[in-house]
């Protein structure tokens, strides 16, 4: 099959450990290459096109079987985290259970800027299922920091979520070498601008990177969560997970950064952070209107 703009691939020199679409073609001396978009983590690459093997709707539908089933499990995880949360509230709202109260929660708002459209709205689609007070916006990695503080004093949220797309070369230098990173510097920069707006780690949480990210300067600008420990790529759908347990648990209590990274799909080897208070607020009474 031919490799064109919108394939679905896999890099037979890398065994075909990845699946990606073909956003671009590009004429070089040694011949065509192929930028690539990963459809499952977030990763760009660019490789020739005799690397390249096109994947058929059958093994495609093989493969998205696998993904759903790895989704589901970790959906699954967070829905039972969300219940002991739910259990604990219903305990001290009703003081033991001693009354019988309605009340009402009011989750984290997250603002989500990402670098990919298509990512951008397999999160939003993911938020809402979750139940996750959202507002996404698409956001060129290169354009968010300057954008950021407009944004946030647009959306005024309670979790920031910056992400897109990033890789590390090591051709291109060390590992602690902004230099070697596609768009770190930028998420970086993009946290260092938030920060000005927002300088406490509990006013505003900030996640922040996407595969390979520079993990430590990202912390270090600023962040309480971020991509990537060990340099390796990402699920598109993690950040979703970690800041969805950050809205969903009490103000008064604090998330421990293993909690958070636990059931997501990467594990702590893609993400990690530090100790962070919760988002949720719980109020009463809750009051029914009929229509």
């Amino acid at each position: 099959m031919e490799v064109k703009v919108g394939a679905l691939v896999e890099r037979k020199s890398y065994k075909r450990d990845l699946l990606f679409r073909v956003t671009e073609m590009k004429e070089e001396g040694n011949g065509r290459i192929a930028i690539l978009s990963g459809e499952e983590f977030r990763l760009v690459a660019d490789a020739p096109v005799s690397d390249l093997v096109v994947v058929d709707q059958r093994e495609y539908t093989s493969r998205t079987k696998q993904e759903r089933d790895k989704l589901e499990k970790t959906y699954r995880l967070f829905q039972q985290d969300y219940h002991l949360i739910r259990q604990r509230t219903d305990y001290y709202t009703s003081g033991g259970y001693a009354t019988d109260v309605n009340y009402f929660q009011m989750p984290g708002k997250v603002l989500h800027l990402d670098g990919d459209p298509l990512y951008l709205k397999k999160c939003l689609d993911l938020y809402e299922r979750i139940g996750v007070p959202v507002q996404g916006v698409h956001c060129k990695e290169t354009e968010m920091p300057e954008k950021v503080a407009e944004l946030l004093s647009l959306y005024r949220p309670d979790i920031l979520v910056i992400t897109g797309h990033d890789s590390y070369t090591r051709t291109k230098g060390k590992v602690d070498d902004l230099k070697a990173y596609r768009n770190s510097r930028h998420f970086i920069q993009a946290v260092r601008e938030a920060r000005k707006l927002y300088p406490s780690l509990d006013q505003l949480v900030i996640f922040a990177g996407a595969c390979q990210s520079h993990f430590e300067a990202l912390i270090r600008a600023g962040a309480n969560f971020a991509s990537s420990p060990s340099r390796i790529n990402i699920h598109a759908l993690d950040p979703v997970y970690v800041v969805a347990k950050i809205s969903f648990t009490s103000f008064m209590e604090r998330v421990n950064v293993w909690d958070v990274v636990r059931n997501t799909i990467t594990g702590e080897r893609g993400l990690g952070g530090i100790e962070t208070k919760g988002i949720l607020r719980t109020g009463l009474p809750f009051q029914y209107y009929e229509d």
